[in-house]
């Protein structure tokens, strides 16, 4: 009798490592890869993307194309969407949102502008706004750690940005900006202090037209502004 009892209970244990894991690895796998997918995905600037690229994206025709870039810059996503919205459908606007986003300043877009971003319900668009202002994207990082995982948190900063300090900002940071490279980079630092705005329009207007200067201000503050 002890003998079988002693086959019986390696028996189990053969089936539970044998059976159970295989079916776990079935389960985790498609959800492994989704998470894949989605930190490589793209997520288009409709403010610098080319009509090309545009229209590479599922529902935009070269009409549509057009008007987005005729109606550049886009600060901030509501004209964006219901300029998109009119043509694509809203009930395609999730999936296109998806691949197609205007970054959102994190210290000043809505709650209704943060529901645009996908997988963003109530409770994290409450959560974005709760912990303004943000001084640094590690500050976000860190906030929205108490809530979500790493691959996640990587996936929001696709659609959001801590805007920088004209006067203190690192070289990373106005780099982060997007569309800055080292020539506009060297401009920026070029001229600090910054005393105000204008100051800033004026000089950078000295390099970029005004659709540009437009779009670049949106990324930038003044230090004692925060």
């Amino acid at each position: 009798m002890y003998r079988l009892f002693i086959l019986l209970f390696i028996a189990g244990i053969t089936f539970n490592c044998g059976g159970e894991p295989a079916e776990e690895t079935t389960e985790s796998s498609p959800a492994t890869e989704e998470v894949t997918a989605d930190e490589s995905a793209t997520v288009l600037n409709p403010n610098l993307a080319s009509k090309e690229d545009l229209m590479a994206l599922a529902g935009v025709d070269e009409a549509l194309a057009q008007r987005i870039i005729d109606g550049r810059p886009f600060l901030g996503m509501n004209g964006f969407y219901v300029l998109a919205a009119a043509a694509i459908g809203e009930s395609e606007m999730e999936n296109f949102l998806s691949t197609c986003f205007v970054p959102l300043n994190l210290n000043s877009a809505t709650e209704a502008e943060f529901k645009m971003v996908p997988g963003v319900g109530d409770k994290m668009a409450h959560e974005f706004e709760e912990y303004r202002p943000y001084k640094k994207v590690a500050q976000f990082r860190r906030e929205m750690g108490k809530y979500v995982d790493d691959a996640e948190i990587a996936r929001y900063e696709k659609y959001v940005f801590v805007p920088v300090a004209l006067n203190t900002a690192t070289d990373e940071e106005i780099l982060a900006i997007p569309g800055v490279g080292d020539r506009m980079l060297h401009e920026f630092k070029e001229y600090r202090p910054y005393q105000s705005l204008e100051q800033f329009r004026r000089e950078i207007g000295k390099y970029v037209d005004d659709i540009e200067l437009e779009r670049l201000e949106y990324y930038v503050y003044l230090d004692e502004e925060m």
